[in-house]
């Protein structure tokens, strides 16, 4: 595949679907997203299905041009984005991306979403990777946060869509302090099971193996691997070694043995379950994970401050342990 011009974003000042285009704020292999104006003069987020192998477009130009054996790809991965937005527009939790509307226009499909104030995961792991701290999260930090994704991943799996490319980058921590799964993958995925092309469409370290072969079924699991990943990035500042490295020689157990007492041996054992290479082997529910990873309620609050809990009680974090886990005996106190 020839490096090509990247497709030109609208301009300013363009009007689709009755938003305003303010700025293009990220591009990627999949298409555009931009800041926008509503009606009302809110902010939102509008992603444009623009995938750069298969569409170009002229600056100024609003229609995409595709080339010719292209298009039945194009369309392929134009229904699936469509479909994705159809889904997603369902789904109403506070850890899982609004999208608010989405429409056809230009010859392409646009979706429409909360625009979020805040930043990545990733940006708060190199930040603290590069202050050189002996652990990038402390682990209460780490159990709530995942604690709050995966709440919002179980409502995604509820309706039967996956997630496919969770990763650190695609994790948002809002100004007020929520985390938001972002970028939801399915396009990609369709594209690349299509046709002769395999590009790399997940991301090295977070990619269940299953991802690299055509013929795997993907599930909740494949999802759950890439959490595992997630953690072990906020407990490393790295992302684990590729999974088809891990095949060859897998150095998972050695280098999470060199957190031992720093982080608990609860904690290192779920990364390592969650991580397994046989999809059989992990966690295959996220309510599986999630009772795991709330098994040190006790101990989990007892480093926070006293605002960090507050908060956490307003925001009914702290449900007593019979509540929170209905499957397991209540525990002594």
């Amino acid at each position: 595949m020839n490096a090509k011009v990247k497709p030109a974003p609208l301009p300013p000042d363009t009007v689709i679907g009755g938003y305003r285009i303010v700025r293009k704020v990220a591009a990627g292999g999949f298409g555009l997203v931009y800041l926008a104006l509503d009606s009302d003069g809110q902010q939102v987020a509008v992603k444009e299905y623009l995938p750069s192998s298969l569409a170009t477009r002229g600056p100024g130009e609003l229609a995409p041009k595709i080339q010719p054996d292209k298009l039945s790809l194009y369309r392929l991965g134009l229904k699936s984005f469509f479909e994705e937005g159809r889904s997603l527009a369902q789904i109403s939790h506070p850890s899982v991306v609004s999208v608010l509307n989405f429409f056809r226009e230009n010859e392409t499909v646009y979706m429409v979403m909360n625009y979020l104030e805040g930043a990545a995961l990733q940006d708060f792991i190199v930040t603290a990777r590069d202050l050189k701290q002996d652990k990038v999260f402390r682990e209460s930090t780490i159990r709530s946060l995942f604690d709050e994704i995966l709440r919002g991943l179980r409502i995604v799996h509820q309706h039967k869509m996956l997630h496919l490319d969770i990763k650190p980058a695609n994790i948002f921590i809002t100004d007020d302090n929520k985390s938001v799964l972002i970028d939801f993958g399915a396009a990609r995925e369709v594209l690349s099971k299509e046709g002769n092309f395999i590009r790399p469409m997940y991301t090295p370290g977070f990619a269940a193996p299953e991802m690299y072969r055509r013929d795997a079924s993907m599930g909740p699991w494949t999802d759950i691997y890439a959490i595992g990943a997630c953690i072990y990035a906020c407990m490393q500042g790295y992302p684990p070694n590729d999974a088809p490295q891990r095949q060859e020689k897998d150095r998972l157990t050695t280098s999470l043995g060199r957190l031992r007492g720093v982080y608990s041996d609860n904690l290192i054992e779920v990364v390592e379950w969650c991580m397994a290479l046989d999809p059989l082997s992990r966690p295959q529910s996220v309510f599986a994970l999630q009772k795991e990873l709330g098994r040190e309620g006790e101990r989990r609050y007892t480093k926070l401050t006293l605002a960090e809990k507050m908060r956490m009680q307003v925001e009914g974090l702290m449900t007593d342990n019979k509540k929170a886990v209905p499957a397991s005996p209540a525990k002594p106190k």
